[in-house]
């Protein structure tokens, strides 16, 4: 089908179109166009990555918005898409459409978004903003779920599953355009969404599966291709090679971070000798840049392994690393990443060769190594091949036996998708749903709120109701005992259910929130604070290494008093966790006490981006359990307010109103501090030749300092850093070093 063809998009798309080299729809792109999806149809495309899913929501969406008027919002599964997808879109306001993006703040009702034509947003912003009331999303004419087969997953399947029945109840005139991967119950997810369904397997460009074994790549159609391991090499690194002869780059998928960072360092020594000497040349800039990400271990292996052509790319990395690494792989300046499965999850990164080097992994609810789904596997092999780019794609997994050859074949390469299956039903989705569900009005009985979960997949799913009665009950009387529903005519969220849900708090942390603020006799302490939200739910704990059960038990005694609530038996299996939510605490005490960043990462062992969820999650929960202790008028508030800003920032408590002023940050703050300048007032007063010598002699980043702090004269020109002020000996961490190299920043110089 001709683009000139689609019937009910805006006239200008035809013209965008042409200008991006696509003329004709993909065979799929126009089986979605006869069935409907430019004329209000819902959708669901079950397709493989690559073969233009996003183009057929884009036609959905600029059809609903140009024929029917409304908003169409996109929903994402992560925020590095909904980035990605922004970008995108974006190209759409040269021809009047106004596009906007929200990920974070669960708190708003994005107000400022009424009136976009097209919103991005993840499935957890889209849950918060129901719960808070966003009155557009009642005009939106469209809906796409993009990977909507993450449903099966056990963390985040609940609420996009939630958030699609909610949004149906909300507009039942609703166009809702499913994407997802090849899966087993395409079928199933269309007759959930009453949808109509696309389901190919066509692909723009050939994929050939196969498995290496000895000397030899065996290809699904029975064919085999030399492909030699040399003395010095591994299988993975032959494959690399390999592929760099061809002119190709390579996705080798591991099973943990530790092996994703190894592996390369190894193939490193693959890549550096197929390098040019312009590229040699752009990847030193490359690696110059992520160094400046942030002055830690995890920056400098990345940038070591950078400068040879290869990388790694986990959830430890950094948000500024990942796109980075990303961007540069898309580019074919690095030649091969090593990566954990999450970069199988749609982010944009094509390669001409997927291996997947590990097909098990850790799992521990077995307590051991388990097979990864076909469906996963199935994902990473996706990932091979750019229409445009690439003649072929091959995905390859790595036999180490002639039985493990079969296995293999059969496991995956032969092998279906398996169906995906709601996990709603779990009780930790079901009580924060159901509280959700009575505070925002979708139901007001039992009945009502089992009719709201008839219109889930769950509900689809299985013709035994027993099930589901059951566990909502049991949420039910747990969420009336903790004062969050009570019973008026049915039910009812009372004020602080509906606190808790505006929130966007799982019922069980506001509960051991509250239960540890209730305990108090005076003020808590940040170290208290800090350990209290880090046993909830919502903040995923630090594990416990080995010695860490003894270290931290010492650490428990020590500071006993400090503690909110309960403690458990050192006997009670719960005692573990308790350890675990106070070594968080104290990686949270360290950052707020202005330790550098290599430091927390070397005590802890984690990765900069490990350090930043923990930040960010301990800010959000800190500001509802201020909200929390207000709602209860429990009189500790600006206690609880002084111990977020203070992780926010990553300071000491005499440097928060300082790190506030923007531009400033921890580092700064603290240069600017021991030069005397130690509140935004003495900032708006200060000698500027004491701030460009704080500031290490950076002019522009001082004239904007002062801008920002409301200096009557922040230009900079011709002004001299006071020779008495030392900043070279002051600021950094605790242990009053500075982290690191002139020109490197971390998490909080911004």
């Amino acid at each position: 089908m001709d683009v000139a063809d689609v019937p009910e998009v805006p006239e200008w798309l035809v013209g965008h179109l042409h200008e991006q080299g696509i003329e004709e729809l993909y065979p799929p792109q126009a089986e979605a166009v006869e069935r409907g999806v430019t004329r209000g149809e819902s959708l669901v495309a079950s397709v493989p990555t690559a073969s233009g899913k996003t183009l057929v929501a884009t036609m959905a969406m600029l059809s609903a918005v140009e024929s029917r008027g409304g908003m169409a919002l996109y929903i994402v599964p992560l925020r590095a898409l909904a980035s990605e997808k922004r970008a995108e879109f974006e190209a759409f306001e040269r021809y009047g459409l106004d596009v906007g993006v929200t990920t974070g703040n669960y708190e708003s009702d994005g107000g400022w978004l009424a009136g976009k034509d097209i919103v991005v947003a993840t499935s957890e912003k889209v849950d918060s903003l129901a719960r808070n009331d966003a009155p557009w999303l009642g005009e939106l004419s469209c809906v796409v779920a993009d990977e909507v087969h993450l449903v099966d997953d056990a963390e985040r399947g609940p609420t996009l599953e939630v958030t699609l029945a909610t949004l149906g109840r909300l507009n039942p005139d609703l166009q809702t355009v499913a994407l997802s991967a090849t899966v087993g119950n395409a079928a199933e997810l269309a007759a959930w969404l009453d949808a109509d369904l696309v389901d190919s397997t066509w692909r723009p460009i050939e994929l050939r599966k196969g498995v290496h074994y000895g000397d030899a790549l065996h290809l699904e159609d029975g064919s085999q291709q030399r492909l030699a391991v040399r003395p010095s090499e591994d299988q993975a690194a032959a494959v690399v090679r390999d592929t760099l002869e061809e002119g190709g780059s390579t996705l080798v998928f591991v099973n943990s971070r530790r092996n994703a960072e190894s592996a390369a360092r190894r193939l490193g020594a693959t890549t550096e000798a197929a390098l040019t000497a312009d590229e040699k040349r752009d990847l030193e800039s490359l690696a110059a840049e992520i160094r400046e990400v942030s002055d830690t271990d995890t920056s400098d292996d990345l940038a070591a392994a950078v400068e040879r052509g290869a990388a790694f790319h986990h959830a430890g990395l950094a948000r500024d690393h990942r796109q980075l690494v990303e961007e540069a792989f898309r580019d074919r300046l690095v030649k091969v990443v090593c990566a954990t499965p999450t970069l199988a999850a749609g982010v944009n990164t094509p390669a001409r060769r997927v291996v997947v080097r590990d097909w098990r992994r850790y799992d521990g609810s077995v307590g051991g190594m388990q097979p990864l789904s076909v469906l996963e596997v199935h994902q990473m092999m996706g990932r091979a091949g750019r229409p445009g780019r690439d003649p072929y794609g091959e995905a390859v997994l790595l036999a180490g036996g002639h039985d493990e050859l079969d296995e293999l074949f059969e496991r995956y390469v032969w092998a279906e998708p398996e169906p995906v299956e709601s996990k709603l039903a779990a009780e930790p989705a079901l009580r924060t749903h159901a509280l959700a569900t009575v505070a925002s009005g979708f139901a007001r009985s039992r009945e009502e709120l089992l009719a709201f979960f008839e219109g889930t997949l769950y509900a689809e799913q299985t013709a035994d109701r027993a099930h589901l009665e059951l566990v909502t009950d049991q949420v039910v009387e747990y969420l009336l005992a903790n004062d969050f529903l009570e019973r008026a005519d049915g039910l009812a969220a009372t004020n602080l259910g509906h606190t808790v849900s505006r929130l966007y708090l799982d019922p069980m942390s506001a509960a051991e929130i509250l239960d540890g603020l209730r305990s108090l006799d005076g003020d808590p302490t940040a170290l208290g604070l800090y350990h209290l939200v880090c046993r909830t739910p919502d903040m995923y704990e630090l594990y416990l290494r080995s010695g860490d059960q003894e270290r931290y038990t010492e650490l428990h005694y020590e500071r006993e008093a400090e503690l909110l609530g309960t403690a458990p038996s050192e006997f009670d299996d719960a005692f573990e966790d308790w350890l675990a939510g106070l070594k968080t605490a104290r990686l949270l005490e360290d950052w707020a006490s202005e330790l550098d960043e290599d430091e927390l990462a070397e005590r802890y062992q984690v990765g900069p981006g490990d350090i930043r969820g923990k930040v960010d999650a301990a800010q959000w929960l800190l500001g509802a359990a201020e909200s929390l202790a207000a709602e209860l008028d429990l009189g500790v508030g600006t206690a609880i307010r002084r111990a977020r800003q203070r992780v926010e920032h990553g300071v000491r408590a005499e440097l928060v109103e300082l790190a506030e002023v923007r531009g400033v940050g921890r580092k700064r703050a603290r240069r600017l501090f021991e030069a005397g300048i130690e509140t935004p007032a003495d900032l708006r007063g200060a000698e500027k030749p004491v701030v460009l010598a704080a500031l290490r002699n950076r002019p522009n980043t001082a004239q904007t300092v002062l801008e920002n702090a409301g200096h009557p004269d922040p230009e900079m020109d011709d002004v001299e850093p006071d020779p008495a002020v030392r900043a070279d000996e002051t600021g950094g961490g605790a242990n009053g070093s500075d982290g690191g190299a002139e020109g490197q920043s971390n998490l909080g110089d911004f």
